[in-house]
């Protein structure tokens, strides 16, 4: 048999031996990235929304949460270590931190991409702002803003492996047991079960979103 083929039936093989631990940290990190996503999209969408139609708030509002991105993860895992503890909690923090600038780009993006001239023939059959902005920018900007909530999904999957550094749950700890075990038989298996285990959610994660946005936009906006 090939060489690269008995290296990949070996790497099957130490899945399956641990295929239990492997499914437990496969939903913990569904469960941490989905929980993340959930608070950015929240305080993503809300931020646009409250902003979008003051320029300097916008610039502001984008120019804050982009500076989320400049902080390194290692860094701001540790930062919030000091104040929250270990585990979940420093990981969820720093993964909606992360996960807001691409929800309130595309959420601010969409609302001013809206027709005016619709906005202008809701306000003349009686809609209030609320209404308005509710029941016709909004779900005409939904496209745009449920591309960024996706966009922000995907880069925490990758980021959320690191927050094994704090103790935080998921795929990340098969990668950091693997670099704390370089030269030994296991090293690598363990390194690229946690690193196929985080694409294959990363995957899974953006058919959900592909699917959601087949059955929350009308035709007429795909």
């Amino acid at each position: 048999m090939h060489p690269g083929g008995a290296d990949i039936l070996d790497f099957l093989d130490f899945v399956w031996q641990r295929r239990e631990e492997v499914l437990q940290r496969s939903l913990e990190h569904v469960g941490l990235v989905a929980a993340a996503v959930a608070l950015s999209a929240v305080l993503g969408v809300l931020l646009g929304l409250l902003t979008y139609r003051n320029a300097t708030a916008r610039t502001a509002v984008i120019a804050a949460t982009g500076t989320f991105l400049t902080i390194p993860s290692f860094a701001l895992f540790v930062l919030l270590l000091g104040i929250v503890g270990l585990g979940t909690a420093p990981v969820v923090i720093a993964l909606t931190m992360y996960g807001l600038l691409p929800v309130v780009r595309n959420t601010v993006t969409g609302l001013l991409q809206v027709d005016p001239a619709i906005v202008e023939s809701a306000q003349g059959m009686g809609l209030s702002r609320r209404q308005r902005l509710l029941q016709i920018e909004l779900p005409i900007a939904w496209p745009v803003v449920l591309t960024g909530i996706r966009v922000s999904t995907v880069v925490l999957v990758g980021i959320a492996a690191i927050g094994a550094i704090v103790n935080g749950p998921g795929l990340g700890h098969f990668i950091f047991n693997g670099l704390a075990r370089v030269a030994t038989p296991v090293a690598v298996d363990l390194v690229l079960t946690g690193i196929v285990g985080v694409v294959i959610v990363a995957i899974l994660f953006d058919a959900v979103f592909t699917l959601l946005g087949k059955l929350t936009t009308s035709e007429g906006l795909r």
